[in-house]
């Protein structure tokens, strides 16, 4: 036995250690940042204009919406899935029509942009449905966001979609 640890010693006697150099974000628990969204969304230049008539060839399999804008890794959209990055801002659109969503969406990308914010849950909520297709149609309008892919259980499930942004 203390031959084999002599051994051991002998061959890896100057090796250097890997280095971890990939970040992993940490994992917050909900709300422990919080937004500044209400006086963001009263500065004149928050207002993205979203389209209501486009329509992004988006992969919608079994319900679950994800994007992966061109040119990214096709990496982050498996990392999303499976909630490696932890949004730092949520928005509720729970009870808010569409033109209203549509402005609390375009404050939380200003936000995001403003707070360097890289991820970010925006909770849809079930109900009829309208809000949970229409906004990835606008998200993917936006020149920031890198991918989005519906929530983890853990940030929301089917009720809430993750946002990955260029900060």
């Amino acid at each position: 036995m203390q031959d084999e640890f002599e051994l051991f010693r002998a061959e890896t006697k100057g090796i250097k250690p890997i280095k971890q150099d990939t970040f992993v974000a940490p994992r917050q628990k909900s709300g422990q940042k919080k937004s500044h969204l209400r006086d963001i969304r009263e500065k004149e230049d928050t207002l993205f204009y979203f389209s209501d008539e486009y329509e992004p060839l988006l992969n919608e399999n079994d319900g679950v919406v994800k994007y992966l804008r061109e040119g990214e890794d096709s990496h982050l959209l498996k990392q999303l899935r499976r909630g490696d990055f932890s949004p730092e801002l949520f928005l509720d659109l729970h009870g808010l029509t569409r033109e209203q969503a549509k402005m609390e969406l375009a404050a939380l990308l200003l936000a995001c942009e403003s707070e360097r914010v890289y991820c970010a849950s925006i909770m849809t909520g079930y109900g009829t449905f309208t809000l949970k297709k229409q906004i990835p149609r606008w998200l993917v309008q936006h020149p920031n966001v890198r991918a989005l892919h519906q929530a983890p259980r853990e940030w929301g499930g089917e009720a809430a979609i993750l946002i990955l942004l260029e900060v």
